[in-house]
């Protein structure tokens, strides 16, 4: 097995999707580091529950595209890059999108 499958598990995602995963993740990750998941009050880029709407969608896209695997493939690749506090924004962003709880 290569050092990815190693770390994350094997891909849960079709090898013609891999491009759009690899950019949503990225896009991903920069949303935590730049604005957080989560906001103390509503507004943009933020919901009325203060949840980022882009990585909401992203969280939906991901359900699309393999499921909840498939956003626990995330999930996993969000909290080796940008720790625990952030991947437990993520997990309340993502509340109620597909088979995901928080």
């Amino acid at each position: 097995m290569g050092f990815l499958t190693d770390l994350f598990g094997p891909k849960p995602f079709p090898a013609h999707a891999k491009q759009d995963v690899d950019k949503l993740l990225s896009e991903l990750i920069r949303i935590g580091e730049t604005d957080d998941y989560l906001s103390e009050r509503p507004g943009p880029p933020f919901n009325l529950q203060c949840r980022h709407i882009r990585a909401r969608e992203i969280g939906k896209r991901f359900h699309e595209i393999g499921g909840l695997p498939m956003m626990e493939y995330a999930h996993r690749i969000v909290r080796k890059k940008l720790g625990v506090k952030l991947v437990s924004h993520l997990e309340y962003a993502w509340s109620d999108i597909g088979d995901w709880v928080a």
